[in-house]
């Protein structure tokens, strides 16, 4: 069994989190499995990186930018490897260059057009745990170049795609998907699984928890995505697809801080839940200002200082009702 496993910054921000990623790893290997790890940079890496060069230039070039963020991830993937190795298992950390992910010729965010993994597969047949940077890959024109913000989810998306992976898991702060964001929605209600499509709209409406070119990529190529704790036991959450039959209406409800909106994520969020929105937040004094529909999402945009409220009726009133505390 090949399982490909992803593991955010938050999960490796110091070395005790390093170690537990590795002994994520360390168990997957005495299971017999084979193990393909992809690593994001250590905690706010990328973040100190970019301030420090614009310190220097308030614009740097894309270029520049993206060979200097792309260093983040190898510091990662060069101390899992050392950390697996200590704990008696072979590794090699590999750059996305060296890993076969060739992009389109654009810097800051292009999208994955290739993946040409035999360096990662000649590792797989020696033995070694292969560790791979995500967030990074190469050009037609040899530069380096970054996927984007989150782009460490499309990396282990794609590799598992590309290596017909038995298992996709990504390992994050968070123990699985909810209904709502749990630090801001008390009553959200933890997922053990949801769709695709469904997963899609959330991500694409501000939804951090995954990347939402990821999300496009395992739709396109059906590729199951496990989300599960790094820090504690549990089976966190399953993005795959479901039939219709066993999608509910509304999957969940997320918020744009930037743009002050608010989206209903489901299969049910048609032109009917949106009206059902803007009744709902007009009788408690909340004035909707925008509405729109999209592909499973139904959004209303409310002032900035009553979008929290807002937030909370919709999960409470309209999609609560249809889970349970035992789901």
């Amino acid at each position: 069994m090949l399982i490909v496993q992803k593991f955010g910054g938050s999960s490796l921000a110091d070395i005790e989190r390093l170690r537990r990623a590795a002994e994520i790893c360390r168990q997957a290997r005495c299971r017999e499995h084979d193990v393909i790890i992809v690593v994001s940079a250590m905690g706010d890496t990328t973040d100190r990186l970019v301030d420090m060069a614009q310190r220097i230039s308030p614009r740097p070039s894309r270029r520049e930018l993206d060979a200097l963020m792309s260093t983040g991830e190898q510091q990662s993937a060069a101390l899992m490897a050392i950390m697996l190795e200590s704990l008696g298992i072979k590794a090699r950390s590999l750059t996305g260059w060296q890993a076969g992910i060739l992009t389109e010729d654009k810097a800051g965010g292009g999208d994955i057009r290739i993946v040409a993994p035999a360096r990662i597969q000649a590792a797989l047949s020696r033995g070694y745990v292969p560790v791979v940077t995500g967030f990074q890959g190469f050009s037609s024109q040899g530069d380096i170049t970054t996927l984007g913000r989150g782009g460490s989810d499309t990396t282990a998306v794609a590799l598992s795609a590309a290596l017909e992976a038995d298992s996709c898991q990504i390992y994050t702060d968070v123990d699985g998907i909810y209904t709502a964001d749990p630090r801001l929605i008390s009553t959200a209600v933890k997922l053990e699984r949801i769709d695709f499509r469904d997963m899609l709209s959330l991500s694409r409406s501000g939804s951090q928890v995954l990347h939402s070119k990821s999300v496009e990529l395992a739709l396109a190529g059906n590729i199951d995505i496990q989300l599960l704790p790094a820090f504690q036991d549990g089976k966190g959450s399953l993005v795959c697809r479901m039939k219709d039959s066993e999608r509910p209406a509304y999957a969940g409800v997320t918020r744009s801080l930037a743009l002050s909106q608010l989206s209903l994520a489901g299969k049910g969020a048609d032109a009917s839940a949106l009206s059902a929105m803007v009744i709902l937040l007009s009788q408690a004094g909340i004035p909707v200002l925008e509405g729109r529909l999209s592909d499973c999402c139904a959004t209303v945009k409310v002032a900035p200082e009553q979008l929290a409220q807002a937030m909370a009726l919709v999960h409470d009133k309209m999609l609560l009702a249809q889970y349970s505390p035992e789901q």
